[in-house]
């Protein structure tokens, strides 16, 4: 029986789409980006959250666990700690049991212009998972956030089954791109000619990385793309914020961004607005 791997829901989310939302977010990613916000969605499988700060080591953890030497991402700590600062984040569904989950707020959403959208770490890692879970909320608005980063024929697959697209335009230099993601975005950019001819409706995100992609040069390249984009609601502009760097010690990873975290970045939304693209900051 296929299953997936979800790390979050959250309820009455009111930036991923309109209106009222239940977002879910999907284990797994393809890339690596230095500012990644959720780093618990980059692995696919459960993992191990540990709140460090107010941890007060009194080895109510080590005495239950049954491998000390390293983690099995059991949970049999969880449970034990005195000051509940354990969980497991990553926990495994049927799109049966999952959609029955999230159906139940159904009207209340429909009633606020709302709808289902479904993030990550990276949705489309879980494909086949992905696409039966969209098939089970048909009759709602469906929206999908990627980073765009899948086969082409799972692409055109999601954009059959989602009333809104929201892609994540992160570099449109190849090389820059694959410097802070780990991959390049020849992929990406494909996906997103598909999603140009598709004529779906869709925003595109660009999450706004001081010294990486904040340039003048940048924006005008990124415009130029979009401009003749008839399916394009907006331009999203999503400011970086380092307080997205203590999650990372949490799951036992070192926060190493490489680029200044303290630098105010620069959200010009006036290179797109000047094209006639619509363009806010979130």
């Amino acid at each position: 029986m296929l299953t997936g791997i979800i790390f979050d829901i959250k309820e009455f989310a009111v930036f991923d789409g309109p209106g009222i939302r239940t977002t879910v977010f999907f284990k797994g990613c393809p890339l690596r980006c230095r500012w990644c916000h959720n780093p618990e969605g980059l692995s696919p499988g459960p993992q191990l959250m540990v709140s460090l700060g107010s941890c007060i080591h009194c080895g109510a953890c080590l005495a239950i666990c049954p491998s000390p030497a390293a983690c099995i991402h059991c949970g049999a700590c969880v449970s034990h700690c005195p000051r509940r600062l354990r969980r497991i984040v990553g926990e495994e569904y049927t799109a049966k049991v999952l959609s029955g989950r999230l159906l139940r707020d159904s009207p209340y959403l429909k009633a606020n212009g709302g709808g289902y959208t479904l993030s990550g770490g990276e949705p489309a890692f879980q494909g086949d998972f992905l696409l039966e879970l969209l098939g089970c909320l048909r009759g709602n608005h469906r929206a999908v956030e990627t980073s765009g980063y899948c086969p082409g024929e799972l692409f055109t697959a999601i954009l059959g089954e989602t009333e809104l697209l929201l892609l994540d335009l992160k570099s449109v230099d190849p090389d820059i791109h694959e410097r802070y993601t780990g991959l390049d975005n020849r992929i990406i950019l494909e996906n997103l000619e598909r999603l140009k001819s598709s004529g779906g409706d869709h925003i595109i995100r660009i999450p706004v990385i001081p010294g990486v992609n904040d340039s003048p040069e940048h924006y005008h390249a990124a415009a130029e793309l979009l401009k003749d984009d008839g399916g394009l609601i907006r331009v999203e502009l999503l400011a970086y914020h380092k307080t997205a760097g203590a999650k990372y010690g949490m799951l036992g990873m070192k926060y190493q961004p490489g680029f200044d975290i303290e630098k105010k970045p620069n959200m010009d939304t006036d290179v797109f607005l000047s094209k006639g693209i619509p363009c806010v900051v979130l």
